[in-house]
């Protein structure tokens, strides 16, 4: 069973949305622009606002979708590592899509949708975060990855000091792995970051 929820959950986040967005709109190829990436960001700068908000809320659904399908095939009650395998492997999915040779977005949005299910209260504290790095800076990449970095503590603390009472070692360890991905994937932005020539949000 958690096998299937692996394959599934990969097959899902591997939907390249952003991709097939720019090449209705515009016909082109998003990974030849900008960064390359198939996200939100990159696609609305390629083919504009509206086709990067479409972009993020279907790549949202793609985790949402994962997490709230492996939910029901094992039931709640039994959640864990299932959960949170298929919660890793629709990002993993969206940042190495089977379709376009495993090249694909940096999985915020697609976390985003996981963690909205997970761990909805830990979003909604790790969005101050990324809007506060984004008003003081305007570097998306550098907020995301702030975010995604803060959020498996938020996730420990809110188990630890909050109001929630079951355990948080197997949503704790899902947060940090997640994190480590999509900071994998934005390593390219790192690199521009320490450059200076990253973009910044307009």
């Amino acid at each position: 069973m958690t096998f299937w929820i692996i394959v599934v959950s990969y097959i899902l986040g591997s939907i390249p949305f952003g991709y097939l967005i720019v090449r209705a709109r515009v016909g082109a190829d998003i990974r030849k622009s900008g960064s390359g990436g198939t996200g939100a960001t990159n696609v609305s700068r390629r083919a504009g606002k509206i086709a990067g908000i479409l972009t993020l809320l279907l790549d949202a659904a793609k985790g949402f979708t994962a997490v709230l399908i492996a939910y029901l095939w094992v039931g709640q009650d039994a959640g864990g590592w299932p959960v949170g395998l298929a919660g890793l492997s629709v990002i993993a999915g969206h940042i190495f899509p089977i379709w376009l040779g495993f090249r694909g977005g940096k999985g915020v949005a697609t976390g985003i949708g996981v963690f909205l299910l997970l761990a909805p209260i830990a979003v909604a504290m790790a969005s101050v975060i990324f809007l506060t790095t984004i008003w003081l800076t305007r570097y998306v990449s550098l907020a995301s990855m702030l975010t995604v970095a803060a959020l498996p503590g938020i996730i420990w603390w809110q188990h630890r000091f909050g109001s929630a009472t079951s355990d948080s070692t197997v949503l704790v360890l899902t947060a940090t792995l997640a994190a480590l991905l999509i900071v994998f994937a934005h390593r390219g932005n790192i690199a521009r970051l320490l450059k200076g020539t990253e973009s910044k949000f307009r």
